[in-house]
């Protein structure tokens, strides 16, 4: 989609962050724009900060891990502005504890919204899109996490690397429909998707915090320091503008983060030439 103005987007996640930097972008870009939020509100604050920044900017607040959320939030969008062309399933969280302290409950609540969230947006405004007929673009937030398991055992690492598989298979299946699709993987972005237990549904049960004395506590202290000093979200949205112009499958943001991703695909690669080698060493 080479031309954004007079269209109209829908961002999940869209109170704070990389959703509202998203938000923002688009409205700077002359589209119409509905953010969706769970937390109703941040969600009234972020579309007040958005007034007069394009031509129209609403919310809708709406639970990514409900489906009949979403579509109630889709059909307040179509009230709104008739179409929607752009889509971005961007809602996350972040929870887990390795394998001291296995929460079934924080798994699924990480996967209904990392994962099912994502599905339930394409689910929803899909056969939309392919109805209106003008083209559209969908933007799956993923993570570098989605590229690499350097978290460990974890339901936000294996959340990502499904993000990113759903996108990859998406984009070969919409092509010819003029739809775009791109994944969008940063590394450490300034968001409070580390506090993101404040919008964990009772029916989840209560968090499960590591040990701050654990490794995996450890590890919980150096993401939100590396997010507190991470990248600013607008630098995200920009990429995102350009990579729906452009047609751009895949968005990183953290070249100098690339490492992780290059060992595990010589690991990859390697366990391969074993293979032809006929399983054994040489």
């Amino acid at each position: 989609m080479r031309e954004l103005s007079d269209k109209a987007a829908f961002v999940t996640g869209g109170a704070s962050g990389i959703g509202l930097a998203l938000g923002r972008a688009f409205a700077e870009a002359g589209m119409r724009v509905m953010l969706a939020d769970i937390e109703a509100d941040s969600l009234a604050a972020a579309v007040a900060s958005l007034q007069g920044v394009g031509p129209e900017v609403r919310g809708a607040t709406c639970d990514v891990a409900d489906p009949a959320s979403v579509d109630r939030a889709a059909e307040a969008s179509y009230q709104a502005f008739g179409r929607v062309h752009v889509v971005c399933n961007n809602a996350g969280v972040a929870g887990g504890t390795g394998i001291d302290n296995i929460s079934l409950d924080d798994w699924r609540w990480v996967l209904d919204v990392n994962l099912m969230g994502v599905l339930h947006g394409i689910r929803t405004f899909l056969p939309h899109i392919r109805a209106h007929g003008e083209g559209g673009h969908i933007v799956n937030t993923a993570s570098l996490a989605g590229m690499t398991s350097g978290l460990g055992f974890s339901p936000y690492s294996a959340s990502k690397f499904a993000v990113v598989s759903m996108s990859e298979g998406l984009a070969m299946e919409v092509a010819p429909l003029g739809i775009g699709v791109t994944v969008v993987c940063p590394g450490w972005v300034r968001t409070r998707i580390s506090e993101s237990g404040r919008n964990r549904p009772d029916r989840y049960g209560p968090a499960t915090a590591p040990d701050p004395a654990s490794p995996r506590g450890a590890l919980a202290a150096q993401i939100a320091a590396l997010l507190r000093s991470g990248l600013d979200p607008a630098d995200v949205a920009r990429r995102v503008l350009t990579a729906i112009r452009e047609g751009e499958l895949y968005v990183f943001t953290h070249p100098e983060m690339r490492g992780a991703v290059d060992a595990r695909f010589a690991a990859i690669q390697a366990a391969f030439d074993k293979a032809a080698r006929g399983g054994c060493e040489a």
